[in-house]
């Protein structure tokens, strides 16, 4: 399983999935990093098949409309420390993988993971 970390979300959630061993991108491993286009990610998305994790409503609008990315992690837990970030990481990615088995659109709050079914 392939992700792609948005550059809303801090290069340490990239550092802390790769030491777990998963092939993992962060926007700032991409040729333009932070200025990086929507329209761009949802690109290497495709391409690569990388599952996009982000905070920005933009790819849930077009997950939700047009169906690209394929799948997608969206991050809503408004303002947070990334020591709490990683935190809520640490105690949800194994569960989140297995639920990207079973579905495209997964949610991670401050409570936990919403799974949005079809």
């Amino acid at each position: 399983m392939k992700f792609l970390i948005d550059a809303n979300l801090s290069f340490k959630v990239a550092i802390l999935l790769k030491s777990k061993g998963f092939n993992v991108i962060h926007t700032d491993d991409l040729p333009n990093k932070e200025r990086t286009s929507d329209n761009e990610i949802r690109n290497v998305s495709i391409q690569q098949e990388r599952i996009i994790i982000t905070k920005d409503s933009d790819f849930l609008d077009s997950h939700l409309v047009n169906g690209v990315p394929k799948k997608l992690l969206y991050i809503s837990t408004g303002n947070i420390i990334n020591k709490n970030l990683i935190t809520l990481f640490e105690n949800h990615f194994k569960v989140i993988v297995q639920l990207f088995d079973l579905y495209d659109l997964l949610e991670l709050n401050i409570d936990g993971i919403i799974i949005h079914e079809k």
